[in-house]
Order: structure tokens, then C-alpha cells, then sequence
């Protein structure tokens, strides 16, 4: 098939890698202009540009894929269709309508619960115990086209926002290659999705890394794995901000205030929290680095009784 690829950020980098190894034709990669970052404000490309030069495919880079200019720039691409992953930018009928079959959806969810931009992340958060990817017909609202495939995976206990994203990068590309096959062979059969069951996943904020002592052991462990690497989830010691990198629940049951610290080893640091307790076994102090708890006690004065927050 011809297709043109519409992908920024590194979950859509295996997808482009499968299509091109399953032999389609991929016309072009749209991706999102480069932009400034770090210190020195150097502009750097999306990992999918870097993906689509080593691979010497054709690359555009459109301020905005909705201008007439952009829409003019597709329209001579004929292609059999539009696949869009992780691309970062919501389309709009004009473009949707150019492919001669499908403009297709690869998103991160079991589809219509997780609509929109942290859908791993909030699955995690909100203590899911499996997730998926689906491939949809788009149409103009936010991930709510017609279902043509979806595959499933379970969410571990131990599994992170990157970790999981990782999985589902690699579900992506199957899920990819095999839905293009199933259009392929004329077998297409699109399920409507039901707006009653639709849930959604806003974008991440800074804000959502703050962590809430008098909510349950569970919800915070949840919310510390859901938020790696960003925005991370923090809370503060002496009015110094402090990251949580990784933590569980505790079996620690002693009666305690929320934030308070109950007990302090080399395996972990154990937190109160309204119901239960969150053992921190990795965490890292504003200006300092990412420690293991052993590490992080020695070199700082930590007692029983102290309250985080």
C-alpha cells in the first residue's frame, strides 16, 4: 500500500520501522517542526524525522497540517492512505478526506475508554489492569472514530509509564502492519464506538506530579508509576522538592498521620498515608541525583516523626 505517515514521538518510531519492512510504500513522513530545547535552545528534530532520514524517506514538516498551504502540499500524494500515530496535532476534515481509503488512527488505548494525550499514563494512574492499542477510521473528533482492530495487553504490577509505553510501541507496529493486511484483503469490518462508555486522558500537567498524602497507599503508588519520567511524581522535605522514582505499597500497618515518615532503612523509606503506607525505595533530591533510599540516607538527616509535604 501507499501510504503517508503521519508520526512525531518515539511511540510511533516502530510502527514507521514495520510498515517499511512489511514492504508498503511510504510516500512521505509528516512530522512536527523542530523545535528549541535544553539550555541552549538548539532546535532539534522529532524522533520520528531522525527515524524517517536513516531510513531516506521524504519528510515535511508543516507549521500547521491544516493550512490550505499544508492541505496543498498533500494533495498530490494520492496515497491509499493516512496512518497516524502519536503524531501530536488533531486533523481536520480536509486532510482526513485526501487519502483514497482510510485516513487510520493508531492510538494507545482500548478505545473509548482513554480518549485523548496520556492515555497509558492515566490507565496506570487510575489502576488499570490491561490496555491495548487500537486502529480506528479517523474522523474529526478526538479519537472517536469507527474500530478496525484492537489487541490487548495486561499492565503489570511493576510496569511504569515507560516501561508500558515501551510494550505498547512494540503492540503498535503489529497492530499496524496487521490492520493494513486486513484492508488488504477486502475483510474490513469498522465497529462505532459507544460515546456512553468514553473516558479520557488529558494531557499531563507539571501540577499532577504532586503528591497527595491523604489519598490510599494504592493511589499514590499508582500515580509515582504513572508519572514516569514525566512530569514525575514529587513531594517535598524541608521545603525542597522531592521526586519519587520508584515506591510500593508497604505492609507496614502502624497507625500514622498522612506524610509521616514511620520508618527509615537502607530497603526503604515508609510514608503514612490516609489508608495504608507507601514504602520510597528510589527518589531524588532538587539539585541532587536520582539515589537508591540506602544512598539517599546517608547524606541526608531524615527521622521517624517527620512529615513530608
Amino acid at each position: 500500500m501507499d501510504i503517508v505517515f503521519f508520526g512525531s514521538g518515539g511511540f510511533a518510531v516502530k510502527s514507521l520501522e514495520a510498515l517499511v519492512r512489511a514492504g508498503h510504500n511510504i510516500a512521505l513522513v509528516v512530522t512536527l517542526a523542530d523545535k528549541p530545547k535544553g539550555r541552549r535552545l538548539n532546535y532539534l528534530p522529532t524522533e520520528v524525522k531522525l527515524k524517517a532520514q536513516e531510513l531516506k524517506l521524504n519528510i515535511y514538516q508543516p507549521q500547521n497540517p491544516n493550512s490550505e498551504e499544508a492541505v496543498s502540499y498533500l494533495k498530490p500524494f494520492s496515497t491509499d492512505l493516512f496512518v497516524v500515530i502519536d503524531y501530536g496535532y488533531i486533523l481536520k476534515k480536509s486532510v482526513l478526506s485526501l487519502p483514497k481509503l482510510y485516513p487510520l488512527n493508531v492510538h494507545a488505548s482500548l478505545l473509548p475508554k482513554y480518549r485523548g494525550a496520556a492515555p497509558i499514563n492515566r490507565a496506570i494512574i487510575n489502576g488499570e489492569k490491561e490496555t491495548g492499542i487500537s486502529v480506528i477510521k479517523m474522523n474529526e473528533l478526538m479519537d472517536a472514530g469507527d474500530i478496525l482492530l484492537q489487541k490487548k495487553l495486561p499492565i503489570e504490577q511493576n510496569d511504569t509509564a515507560q516501561t508500558l509505553e515501551e510494550k505498547l510501541a512494540i503492540l503498535a507496529a503489529q497492530s499496524s502492519v496487521e490492520a493494513i493486511e486486513i484492508i488488504g484483503k477486502g475483510s474490513i469490518k469498522f465497529i462505532g464506538q459507544s460515546a456512553r462508555e468514553a473516558s479520557f486522558a488529558p494531557k499531563l500537567e507539571k501540577k499532577d506530579g504532586l503528591i497527595n498524602w491523604n489519598n490510599d497507599a494504592l493511589s499514590i503508588v499508582n500515580q509515582i508509576r504513572g508519572l514516569i519520567p514525566w512530569p514525575g511524581a514529587f513531594t517535598y522535605y524541608n521545603g525542597r522538592l522531592v521526586k519519587i522514582w520508584s515506591a510500593r505499597v508497604s505492609e507496614n500497618e502502624g497507625a500514622a498521620k498522612a506524610a509521616q515518615i514511620l520508618s527509615i532503612s537502607k530497603k526503604g523509606l515508609i510514608i503514612g498515608c490516609a489508608k495504608g503506607a507507601v514504602e520510597i525505595t528510589e527518589l531524588q533530591l532538587e539539585g541532587g541525583r536520582r539515589l537508591e533510599t540506602g544512598a539517599f540516607i546517608v547524606g541526608h538527616k531524615l527521622a521517624v516523626g517527620d512529615k513530608l509535604g
